[in-house]
């Protein structure tokens, strides 16, 4: 089984689920993002904040291929470029920490470890670039599948609380942390990013 991890770009941006494509969530503030579903064009604000971040800043997300069929991603920005997550009552994102923004795996392909390489994919990257760690705004409520994550699995994982609330905590894993995670992390990982079919926890909306 041939497993890649590809940096994503406009040119395999089709590869994502149709309504991860759509999504803008996390790519306009609120009041945008409405703007944008009801004229119809988010689709359209893709493409264009992917193209802005990797003109500007770089790589902000994985494509995961295993025998060249795309069946999952990671989505990942430095705050400045995440405007949504101003929104948020824990913000701001610390200033040496990428945002963690979603990811998500096919059923089918869960519990194959590539939730856990993807991640570490992701933490050698920003290393490489000079970021101490990944934050992310977990939902201390989650019911089901949705764009923020829940935050018992990013606790899971080897997140920290920073701030806490009770809804939104926003939390942090250290990213030489994710270089050398034990086993037992590495299986929390593999159900962060929806190794439990059961439990499809990453899936945006």
């Amino acid at each position: 089984m041939g497993r890649r991890l590809v940096p994503l770009t406009l040119d395999n941006l089709p590869d994502l689920p149709k309504r991860c494509r759509s999504c803008v969530f996390w790519e306009l503030d609120p009041v945008s993002g409405e703007a944008a579903v009801k004229a119809g064009r988010p689709e359209l604000e893709k493409e264009a904040w992917i193209s802005a971040v990797l003109l500007e800043w770089g790589s902000c997300g994985r494509v995961v291929y295993v025998d060249e069929v795309p069946v999952g991603f990671v989505l990942y920005a430095p705050p400045a470029y995440v405007p949504r997550s101003m929104a948020f009552p824990t913000s701001p994102v610390s200033a040496d920490a990428v945002q963690l923004m979603t990811a998500w795996i096919m059923p089918g392909y869960q519990g194959q470890g590539l939730g856990r390489t993807m991640v570490q994919t992701v933490a050698k990257d920003l290393l490489r670039r000079g970021f101490k760690a990944i934050e992310a705004f977990g939902d201390a409520r989650w019911k089901e599948p949705a764009c923020v994550l829940p935050a018992d699995h990013l606790l899971a994982v080897g997140f920290k609380t920073v701030r806490q609330h009770p809804a939104h905590p926003r939390l942090r894993l250290e990213l030489r942390t994710t270089l050398s995670w034990k086993e037992d992390v590495e299986l929390a990982l593999d159900r962060l990013l929806g190794a439990v079919q059961k439990e499809p926890a990453l899936r945006p909306l």
